[in-house]
C-alpha cells in the first residue's frame, strides 16, 4: 500500500458519504504533497478491502477525482496522480466555498454568476 493511502481514515459518523471521505482524504494527501503527479494508488479492490467498504464506493470517489483533474486511470497501467498540491488545495477550497454557499442558501449557478462578477 503506499503512503498515500496509509492515512485515509473513514468516519461513520460524519455526515459526508464514504466515497466523499474517500475522495477528500486523497484529494487532502495531494493538496500536501503526499501523494505526488506521477504516484500511482493502489487498486481501487485492494484499498476498498483495506478501508473495509465496498469497491464501487472507492471508485466512485477516484472517478470524482479524476473528473476534477486530479488523478489519470490507464488501462494496465493503473490509477496515477497527476494534480498538484496547488491544484489540490484550490479543488478543495473551491469545495469548500460551494458548501459555504449552499449553507447560506446560494446554488451552484448563482455562486459562478458572483465570481464572474467579482472576476
Amino acid at each position: 500500500m503506499t503512503s498515500t493511502m496509509r492515512h485515509v481514515k473513514l468516519d461513520p459518523d460524519n455526515p459526508l458519504d464514504l466515497h466523499q471521505q474517500v475522495a477528500a482524504e486523497i484529494r487532502r494527501a495531494i493538496a500536501i504533497g503526499e501523494a505526488n503527479p506521477g504516484e500511482l494508488l493502489p487498486p481501487a479492490k485492494d484499498l476498498a478491502h483495506v478501508l473495509g467498504i465496498n469497491p464501487n464506493t472507492v471508485l466512485r470517489a477516484l472517478r470524482q477525482l479524476r473528473d476534477e483533474g486530479l488523478l489519470d486511470f490507464r488501462r494496465g497501467r493503473g490509477i496515477t496522480v497527476t494534480g498538484t498540491p496547488q491544484q489540490g488545495a484550490l479543488v478543495e477550497r473551491a469545495r469548500e466555498l460551494l458548501t459555504y454557499a449552499r449553507s447560506h442558501g446560494y446554488k451552484p449557478d448563482e455562486l459562478v454568476e458572483l465570481i464572474q462578477h467579482l472576476g
